[in-house]
């Protein structure tokens, strides 16, 4: 495919987008359909509708248009393309402007729109963060590092970063954690690499490694609400004896594969079994959220999210901290943690769950930035009273 070819496959994804497609959903058929793309036009046709979606609002304002042809033209303006050599109506490329498209565009100025957020997440944006809403949400609009958990069980970061190399994986330690390796080339390649293959890296997000890092060792620990299970795995490499559960089993299928590649020893129980299994030295709770601080990764999310939405998911933590609660030994310890930038989803879960639980007390609190090192990520640290 010509780069040409390559943005009017992206305007024809991102308007299926905007007519309520999922993101990857509309990918996945883009891709079915074009079996003529190899997979570098896969790749940089994936990068061009994830940078549209990072920056919806703003890229609409600059391109004069909130449609996918409009938005394309934004953003490589903003990029500082030229657009007429990518429009120039040959073969598969889009048509070439018109006058009133070479006149339409504006510097984006509100913040919903300069931000790159909807109009009533700004003043959430501002309540959680202050005079660091702009400068997080900014950084939103940017591409997401890649990064690796070494399995410091079986390998050390320095034969790990070798072993990656070999297979042209260039890879540098971040400081977000001592585990935590970020990727600055060949990051598509990860999965087929002997290195991952083995076991040796994980794919995790430096804050998310950082998070556990905290934990230090320890007996048994509970991965509440496990999902794929990268923090299982993660408490696992760190000397846990670890068992994991989701109240939805299937996001868990993948778990005992990954555990067995990792040379752990994980159980994976239903969610009501667990009572069965407490009390636990540790319950990690890394609960349902807005993801608010993963958005570079999943930036349609935050289209998605609605007031109501977020209401919802402040009830659905309060229950799940409710049932954790009860898990956690006298003297244990509660990890509520969240990928979220939300003061609503943060330190107000906190400030309620210790007014609801007066037998445990708050400890060490701690939120990661979104940054070069990783995702913005929240952890607190709440203990049972003996």
């Amino acid at each position: 495919m010509t780069p040409g070819a390559r943005v009017a496959a992206a305007i024809d994804i991102l308007d299926r987008i905007a007519d309520g497609l999922a993101a990857e959903q509309a990918l996945s058929r883009w891709a079915r359909a074009s079996r003529f793309a190899g997979s570098k036009d896969r790749a940089a046709v994936r990068d061009h509708v994830f940078d549209v979606l990072r920056h919806w609002r703003s890229d609409a304002a600059r391109g004069g248009a909130d449609t996918g042809r409009g938005r394309m033209i934004g953003r490589l303006r903003a990029q500082g393309q030229d657009v007429d050599a990518l429009f120039d109506g040959q073969g598969h490329a889009p048509a070439p402007l018109s006058d009133a498209e070479r006149a339409a565009g504006t510097i984006p100025e509100q913040p919903g729109t300069a931000w790159d957020v909807p109009d009533w997440l700004v003043p959430v944006f501002e309540r959680s963060l202050g005079p660091e809403a702009a400068t997080t949400t900014l950084a939103l609009t940017e591409r997401a590092p890649v990064t690796l958990r070494v399995n410091t069980r079986l390998t050390s970061l320095d034969v790990a970063m070798s072993a990656l190399a070999d297979d042209g994986i260039v890879a540098a330690p971040n400081p977000r954690a001592n585990t935590a390796l970020t990727v600055t080339e060949g990051a598509r390649r990860i999965r087929a690499t002997p290195a991952y293959i083995r076991g040796l890296v994980e794919i995790q997000d430096g804050s998310s490694q950082a998070a556990v890092a905290a934990l230090g060792a320890g007996h048994r620990a509970l991965d509440l609400c496990a999902g794929g299970g990268g923090k299982a795995l993660a408490l696992a490499a760190q000397g846990w004896t670890v068992t994991a559960s989701d109240i939805d089993a299937a996001r868990m299928r993948d778990l005992p594969e990954r555990a067995a590649r990792g040379g752990h020893d994980i159980t994976v129980i239903e969610a009501d079994a667990l009572t069965r299994q407490a009390p636990f030295d540790l319950v990690f709770v890394d609960a349902p959220c807005s993801g608010s601080g993963t958005w570079r990764r999943t930036p349609d999310a935050k289209w998605a999210l609605t007031p109501d939405r977020l209401a919802d998911l402040v009830q659905m933590q309060r229950s799940v901290l409710t049932r954790a609660a009860g898990l956690v030994r006298p003297g244990g310890c509660l990890v509520y943690a969240t990928c979220s930038v939300f003061q609503d989803e943060n330190t107000d879960q906190v400030t309620w769950f210790l007014t609801k639980h007066p037998d445990f007390d708050q400890g060490q609190t701690t939120h990661w930035p979104v940054d070069a090192s990783g995702d913005g990520f929240f952890s607190a640290h709440l203990t049972r009273q003996a």
